[in-house]
């Protein structure tokens, strides 16, 4: 098993994943409500594009501009599948506040995630089962940028809320 962490400022438009000190990836959004943003694993570029309302998040090839994946996430079931290089993969969002997450494969958990952080920064943990490394790449961002996108609907609710109140 492989541990990476994660990190980001929770207004800020830059996360990256470090392997100990070592960074290995990361995601840059031009600004914190951009739905577009630019990745970078292992050396490798990829672009990440979200549909207005949240619910359809996509990634692509960073050389060829080709759709990898995409996922359609529903605020209110906690299960979303990808097929990725021909293969079912299936994201769960494990508990309410949205903390714990994991991509499985044939049932079997290859990626989870943690989040134990949020009160300037959003810090967490990823734990890799799995050594398909083509895909691992690809399902690490693609999960954190879910991740993302449910944290800014909910300061999106929490900012609406206080208007309403006030």
């Amino acid at each position: 098993m492989e541990k990476l962490n994660w990190i980001k400022d929770v207004f800020g438009p830059k996360l990256e994943v470090r392997r100990g000190a070592e960074v290995v990836g990361s995601i840059q959004w031009q600004n914190m409500l951009s739905s577009k943003a630019e990745a970078v694993f292992n050396g490798k570029t990829f672009f990440l594009k979200r549909e207005f309302f949240l619910s359809k998040l996509e990634i692509y090839d960073g050389k060829d501009q080709s759709l990898l994946t995409s996922v359609m996430v529903n605020l209110f079931n906690p299960k979303s599948d990808v097929i990725l290089n021909g293969k079912r993969f299936e994201l769960e969002i494990k508990n309410f506040w949205q903390s714990r997450w994991s991509w499985k494969f044939n049932g079997a958990e290859i990626i989870s995630f943690t989040s134990n952080g949020f009160v300037t920064k959003e810090k967490g943990d990823i734990e890799l089962f799995s050594a398909c490394s083509e895909e691992v790449e690809i399902l690490i961002l693609l999960g954190l940028f879910v991740r993302n996108q449910f944290i800014l609907f909910m300061l999106l609710l929490l900012l609406l809320a206080i208007l309403l109140i006030f």
